[in-house]
């Protein structure tokens, strides 16, 4: 699907440290700070507030793959990971940076992710977003996920979440 531009970024495999990954994710921190920041309190119990950092820092070892997508000048656009969540394999960080959004690459992101687990032999994906981003829940609606529980490590530690799950088949677009 070609953007509204008529130019497709470039799908770049990464690992999950690759630098231009760890500053896109930087990127989505902030922003997600300044979504949720207000419901959190760091006079929560100690053991509150590691959990929640448990549930939110990615393992290296378990990332399955990184996506980038990078446009033809370098400019990067976009992230997604998908990593091994005891069994699970969980769509991480999907972050579309603000300039390049409406453009189709979260979409496509997806789609090449879901492609990458599909040849790997995954036969479901699993995803957690909050539900202060309608426009995240949209575009995963969109895709064919399904709401389904809150699942671990989210139960506890961010029970705004929005989670969601995708059968894949070889059919599957």
């Amino acid at each position: 699907m070609a953007d509204l531009m008529g130019k497709q970024p470039h799908i770049v495999p990464v690992t999950w440290r690759d630098p231009r990954a760890v500053a896109l994710r930087k990127l989505m921190d902030v922003e997600m700070s300044a979504i949720y920041g207000s419901l959190f309190s760091f006079s929560e119990p100690d053991k509150v507030l590691a959990a929640r950092r448990t549930a939110r820092v990615i393992d290296p070892r378990d990332g399955l793959v990184t996506l980038l997508a990078i446009e033809a000048d370098c400019t990067l656009l976009a992230h997604v990971g998908l990593r091994d969540l005891g069994g699970e394999w969980e769509v991480k960080a999907l972050l579309v940076d603000n300039e390049a959004r409406g453009r189709g690459i979260g979409q496509r992101l997806m789609s090449d992710l879901e492609g990458w687990a599909r040849d790997r032999g995954a036969k479901r994906l699993i995803l957690q977003t909050g539900d202060r981003q309608p426009e995240a829940v949209a575009l995963y609606e969109r895709a064919g996920y399904e709401r389904i529980e809150i699942y671990e490590p989210y139960v506890t530690t961010f029970t705004f979440s929005r989670c969601f799950e995708r059968q894949l088949s070889r059919e599957t677009p």
